[in-house]
C-alpha cells in the first residue's frame, strides 16, 4: 500500500483540516469553493474558470475513472488546490489512461484527502467562501492561516490575462461521439460558414466544439484584441466566453464589446454574460459562495421551462439594477439571480450558466442553435 504524505488545509477565519497529500509537493493558495457534480471531474479540474480557486468535492469519491487525453477542457489543470474527503488510487474504466494522482502531480497541482468535506462546505456556505492554504508534510497551522489572510480576494482581481490564449487561432474539432471521438473538419469544409470570433476570457473547448457542430466556422483571439481588430477579421457574429476573476476588472473587454453593440451580433456564456451586462449599462456583485455544479435549475422565461444546468461562477448581475432595455431571460430558482439576458434591438443574449455542459445536463445546448438563427436572420 501507498504511504500516505501528510497536508494540511487552513482557511482564513483560522479553521485547519488535517488530511492526506493527493498531488504534487509543496503549498499553493486560492478562493476555497466548492461544486455538487457527482461526475466529470477532469472537465471540472481543466476549466479555466477555475484559476486561484482550491475546489472542494462534495462528491465524496473522487479518482475512480481515472484520467484520459479527451475529457479536458484546456490544455492543463487550472484550479489551484484539489480538497475531497476520499481518493481512489487505482481507476477502474476502460477509458483511463493515468491514474488522477499522477495526473496532477504532472500538472503541479496540490491537494488534500481523507477530510470532512461536509465540514467544510457547511461552513463555506453559511460563513461564504474565503482564501485557504494547502500545504503538505508537516506544518505550522498558524503560519499557514496567516499566509490565506494575506491572499488577494477575488474582489478587483483580473484572471482573464492568465488564461487567455497568446495567439489567435483557428478551431476545427466538432462534438465527441463513441467510438471515433471527436469529429475533425477540415479548413475546406469550414470555409463557406458564417466566422464566429470567439473572445477568449478562458474559453472551455466544448464550447468551441458545440459552436463548430451548429454551423459556425471559429476563430479564437486573445481576451485583449480591440474591437477595431475584430471588426477587421470580417466576422459575422462575436461569442464571448467564460472565465475566472472579477467582470468588472476586465475593462478591455467590456470596452471592446461596449463599442461592437449593435455592429454585430453577440452570445456570451458565464464571464461573457457578465462583461455584456456590464457594456449594456448593468452592474455586477461577488454571490456568497457561489454557484457550481452540475444540478441547478434555471427557468426560461420565454417558454416557462426548468433546464436542470451546469454552473461555475462566483459573481453573478445585479437583478434590481439592470437597465429597462435589458430583457431577463432566465432566472436562478434557487436564490432568484439573473442567469439570461437579452437586447433583441442590438442583436445580443447571453447566459450565465454553461449550456456546453461537459460535465452535466445537455438542457440548454438549443442555445448554440438560436446563435446560429440569430447571425443567419440578423440583417434581416
Amino acid at each position: 500500500m501507498m504511504k500516505k504524505q501528510k497536508a494540511t488545509l487552513a482557511l482564513a477565519d483560522g479553521t485547519v483540516f488535517k488530511g492526506c497529500s493527493i498531488g504534487a509537493d509543496g503549498e499553493t493558495g486560492g478562493e476555497v469553493v466548492f461544486n455538487t457534480s457527482m461526475t466529470g471531474y477532469q472537465e471540472i479540474l481543466t476549466d479555466p474558470s477555475y484559476a486561484f480557486q482550491m475546489l472542494t468535492f462534495t462528491c465524496p469519491h473522487i479518482g475512480n475513472v481515472g484520467t484520459n487525453k479527451n475529457d479536458v477542457e484546456s490544455d492543463k489543470v487550472h484550479v489551484a488546490g484539489v480538497i475531497t474527503r476520499a481518493f481512489c488510487e487505482q481507476p477502474s474504466s476502460f477509458r483511463s489512461e493515468k491514474p488522477l494522482r499522477k495526473y496532477l502531480e504532472e500538472n503541479k497541482v496540490v491537494g488534500i484527502s481523507d477530510i470532512d468535506t461536509r465540514e467544510l462546505v457547511l461552513l463555506l456556505r453559511n460563513k461564504g467562501s474565503q482564501m485557504g492554504i494547502i500545504a503538505t508534510g508537516e506544518q505550522n497551522s498558524d503560519d499557514l492561516v496567516d499566509k490565506a489572510r494575506k491572499l488577494p480576494s477575488m474582489e478587483g482581481l483580473d484572471l482573464v490575462k492568465q488564461v487567455t490564449c497568446k495567439t489567435s487561432y483557428d478551431w476545427s474539432d466538432g462534438i465527441w461521439e463513441f467510438p471515433q471521438g471527436y469529429k475533425k473538419y477540415s479548413q475546406s469544409e469550414l470555409s463557406s460558414r458564417p466566422l464566429v470570433v470567439a473572445l477568449d476570457f478562458g474559453v472551455k473547448h466544448n464550447i468551441l466544439r458545440l459552436l463548430v457542430d451548429a454551423g459556425f466556422r471559429v476563430k479564437v483571439v486573445p481576451a485583449e484584441t480591440t474591437s477595431a481588430e475584430i471588426l477587421a477579421l470580417k466576422p459575422s457574429a462575436l461569442f464571448l466566453s467564460n472565465g475566472p476573476g472579477d467582470p468588472a476588472a476586465v475593462t478591455y473587454g467590456i470596452k471592446a464589446v461596449k463599442e461592437l453593440l449593435g455592429k454585430i451580433p453577440m452570445f456570451g456564456i458565464c464571464l461573457g454574460h457578465q462583461i455584456l451586462g456590464l457594456a449594456l449599462g448593468a452592474e455586477t456583485f461577488k454571490l456568497k459562495f457561489g454557484h457550481r455544479g452540475g444540478n441547478h435549475p434555471v427557468r426560461n422565461e420565454k417558454t416557462g421551462f426548468v433546464e436542470i444546468t451546469v454552473q461555475n461562477h462566483g459573481f453573478a448581475t445585479r437583478v434590481e439594477a439592470m437597465p429597462k432595455h435589458i430583457k431577463l431571460t432566465h432566472l436562478n430558482l434557487n436564490d432568484q439571480t439573473v442567469e439570461g439576458l437579452e437586447v433583441i434591438e442590438q442583436g445580443v443574449f447571453s447566459v450565465q450558466y454553461h449550456p456546453e455542459s461537459s460535465p452535466g445536463p445537455c438542457d440548454a445546448h438549443y442555445l448554440f442553435q438560436d446563435f446560429r438563427e440569430l447571425v443567419a436572420n440578423w440583417r434581416a
